[in-house]
Order: structure tokens, then C-alpha cells, then sequence
């Protein structure tokens, strides 16, 4: 399937294919931060002994839905916010790292639906199961109309994700057959020549064009679109794996390879780390020094804010290091030859030199305004049967028998991200459909 509607944008600073280094980390902060709709019980106090795979937190709503440790070791603070809201639980990772928790491995072929469902939440992997619409974690009592992965990033600056898992391909093999109890599985490729075309028990499709061709969400909608009523549940490629491993070894693995990119970044390339691992791990790649940066975990489009004191996002397998853009341009408007500034609308010669990568930064150019274009400049880089504008605004007024018209169903605020980036209006367009998701939440769940 060609998806000729898209933009990719030329960024520089993309991930050399080599593995840096592996980060062990003193400290790792388990977090409800990434998982919508999971509300975290507390199950774990300062000063207690966890293994890797031990259940930290636990589901208000449905106690059977666990986040658990991804390291041996001691609780060292409960991190709380406003109203003591749970922020992070930091566990001291032992210096010599205990044998995991034992969660038994199982034989696929013995399991139903049901059993297959007992194994991965038992192991603490199933709020990495999203669901559609709205993006939430998967309710388990729910038996979805299929079930979609989309095996490659075609984000800006994302991550290979043939360089890498191109190794776990049995772990996901192993996966596919056990979601494959629960629905249909579908996997989106990016070629036939994908190491991932050789999965079986799935239906394969081939997606070709720019961003954001990757985007699960895009490719929902272009093979079956959700409809009212509809579910839909989504993973990502590591998540997958980390499923995989579990009913192959019996044990709670989400160690990934993490691309370290961006024009800030300093010979950028692949770290393997784990979900919770502090940003300042990662020091040489911006000097040790973050002053005037943003350091972004997961992609430069979607990814959020963390800084060097944050840590790396559950459902991130990218770090982008980029300047932050304070600097201002006088009569920068009217001045039209700007090789080293790139316009999705060739407002500067620079679209003459279509093979450059620019050193972006941070810089708006401008300040939010009302919406000034109409329909169809959003359409041209969002790839699904919607009315973008309509939708926002219907999302704007609160209008809820309006977001269903215009395909709220359909969207999360990362299906956004380029109208975003293209607005010449400078709206938080992705604030503005995540606001959306949760009045549609509020009103209709």
C-alpha cells in the first residue's frame, strides 16, 4: 500500500548503526507515566527487597494489571506531585543484579485466550497493550476485532528497528502465536525485504511513503478503521518481544536498544538501557552539559520534555538531544534565501537541495494564533479519511456528537504530530486532540 500523503522531515543527527555502550544504572524509577488510563496503587514502601519482576503498582481499577520492577534491588523513595499524586517509585539497583523473578515459561500451544491473557499480566507486560480508540491500556475483558503492530519508526530520527530487534525474532514469533489466541494479528512492514516478513500466523501488510507511514494508527485506518463500538489493540515492536521472552524464559525483560540522536547530539548511536533509566546516563552524548538543550525521550515529534534529570519513557525506544531555539531573527520573514532552514512549503530555496539534513532546533517562529488554513494543508501530511480541522475544532468547542463525526475514533494525538509541525498557526494540536480523547473519556466511558 503506497500512502502518498506524508512529510519527512530532514533532520540531521540520525543514529549511527553501532551499539555504544549498555547502562547499568544505579537507579531505576518504575512509573505510570505513558500508560493512559492506568491508575497506580501503591504496592511496594521505602525500604523494601524487589526482584526483576516483582509487581510495584498495581491498577485501581483492575488489580490484576501490574507494573513491576525491571531490576533486583532496594526501594529508595516514592516520588509524589501535587494532591500526592504517584509520580515514580526509584528502586537502588543491586551492584550484582539477583536472578529474575521466576514467572514460568509456558508452551503457547497449551494456553486459550484466557490463559494467554492470566500469563502477560501475571508478568507485568500488559499496560504496554494499548487500546483504541482513546489509546488507554487494554482493558483484558474485552476481546478485540484485531490486533496491530507496526514493525518500523518511520518518525524523524527514530529508531532502527531492524538493527535493533532483527535478533528477536523467535521471542516475537512466539508472541504473535499467543496473541494470536486473543485476535487477529496484523503487522505493518515497510518492505518486503523487512526482516519481520518472515513472521507467520499474521496477516502482513506492506506500507510504502513518508511519515507518518509508520504510525500504527495511520495503518489502522488505511486497513480497517475503527468504527463506534469498535476495539482495537495496538504494541509496540519491543513490547512484542519483551511478550515473547516472557512465555519463552519465564522472565520480565524489557531491556531495548535506545537510538541517541539528534544535531546536538555528540556521535550519535545506540545505547541498550532500560525503561526508568535516568537521561544523565547518557551525559556524553551532550557533553555533560544540558544547559540551552532539550532531551527528549521517544521521538522528536511525540516524544516528552525530561531533561537530563528525567528518565527514559515506558513506550520509548529514543532519546533526541536538540538545542533549545531562544535565539530571535529580525526581519526574518522577509528574507526568503535561507539555505539552512528548511519549509515544508518552499518559503526558501532550500527545496533545491532536497538531499540536506538541517541542525534544527526548538524554535517556533512564531506564536499561536487562530487557525488560518483550511482543511485540506493538514490533509496533505495526515494520510486518514478524516477532517482534521473540523475535528479539532469540534474538539476546541467540546462537542462531542461532532468529534464522533469528524473521527475522533480513529486518532491519537501522535497521528497529529506533522499537522503540528506544519501549522503556520503555531496550536498545540496534539494538547488540543489528547484534550478530546479525555472529554470523550470522561463523557462516554
Amino acid at each position: 500500500m503506497v500512502l502518498k500523503k506524508g512529510l519527512d522531515i530532514p533532520v540531521s543527527g540520525v543514529a549511527d548503526l553501532r551499539l555504544s555502550k549498555t547502562v547499568t544504572p544505579d537507579t531505576v524509577a518504575v512509573r505510570p507515566e505513558g500508560f493512559k488510563g492506568f491508575s497506580p496503587r501503591l504496592l511496594v514502601k521505602e525500604g523494601d527487597r524487589v526482584l526483576c519482576g516483582s509487581p510495584v503498582l498495581s491498577d485501581k481499577a483492575n488489580a490484576a494489571i501490574l507494573i513491576v520492577s525491571p531490576v533486583s534491588g532496594t526501594v529508595k523513595e516514592i516520588v509524589r506531585g501535587e494532591k500526592r499524586k504517584l509520580l515514580a517509585v526509584l528502586i537502588k539497583a543491586d551492584e550484582k543484579q539477583e536472578k529474575p523473578l521466576d514467572l514460568g515459561a509456558g508452551k503457547v500451544t497449551d494456553l486459550d485466550a484466557a490463559g494467554v491473557k492470566e500469563k502477560i499480566l501475571a508478568g507485568g507486560l500488559w499496560p504496554f497493550i494499548v487500546q483504541r480508540p482513546y489509546g488507554i491500556v487494554a482493558d483484558p475483558e474485552l476481546s478485540p476485532k484485531a490486533i496491530f503492530v507496526s514493525s518500523f519508526n518511520s518518525a524523524p530520527l527514530a529508531a532502527d528497528t531492524a538493527f535493533t530487534l532483527a535478533d528477536r525474532i523467535a521471542d516475537m514469533q512466539t508472541a504473535i502465536d499467543a496473541l494470536a489466541k486473543i485476535a487477529p494479528v496484523h503487522i505493518g512492514l515497510c518492505c518486503e525485504e523487512s526482516p519481520f516478513a518472515r513472521f507467520q500466523n499474521a496477516e502482513k501488510h506492506i506500507f510504502k511513503g513518508k511519515h507518518p507511514a509508520g504510525n500504527v494508527g495511520v495503518q489502522i485506518a488505511n486497513v480497517s478503521p475503527i468504527l463506534k463500538g469498535d476495539t482495537v489493540w495496538t504494541l509496540p515492536l519491543f513490547a512484542l518481544a519483551a511478550i515473547g521472552r516472557l512465555f519463552n524464559k519465564g522472565i520480565y525483560d524489557v531491556r531495548r536498544k535506545v537510538a541517541v540522536a539528534g544535531p546536538a547530539a555528540i556521535e550519535p548511536a545506540y545505547v541498550e538501557m532500560l525503561p526508568g533509566t535516568p537521561l544523565c546516563e547518557l551525559a556524553a552524548f551532550y557533553g555533560g552539559h544540558a544547559e540551552g538543550l532539550r532531551i527528549v525521550s521517544g521521538d522528536i515529534l511525540t516524544g516528552t520534555c525530561e531533561g537530563a534529570e528525567g528518565y527514559l519513557g515506558n513506550r520509548h525506544d529514543s532519546v533526541v538531544i536538540i538545542k533549545e531555539g531562544t535565539d530571535t531573527e529580525l526581519f526574518g520573514w522577509a528574507k526568503p534565501i535561507r539555505w539552512s532552514q528548511f519549509s515544508t512549503d518552499r518559503s526558501y530555496f532550500s527545496w533545491l537541495t532536497p538531499w540536506r539534513s538541517y541542525d534544527m532546533d526548538t524554535n517556533l517562529h512564531g506564536g499561536p494564533r487562530a487557525f488560518v488554513m483550511n482543511d485540506n494543508y493538514y490533509s496533505k501530511v495526515l494520510p486518514i479519511d478524516i477532517y482534521p480541522v473540523y475535528l479539532l475544532k469540534a474538539c476546541l468547542a467540546g462537542d462531542i456528537e461532532k468529534m464522533e463525526k469528524f473521527g475522533i475514533y480513529e486518532v491519537l494525538p501522535e497521528d497529529f504530530a506533522l499537522c503540528e509541525y506544519i501549522d503556520p498557526s503555531k496550536n498545540y494540536i496534539q494538547e488540543i486532540i489528547a484534550k478530546g480523547i479525555d472529554l470523550m473519556l470522561k463523557e462516554m466511558a
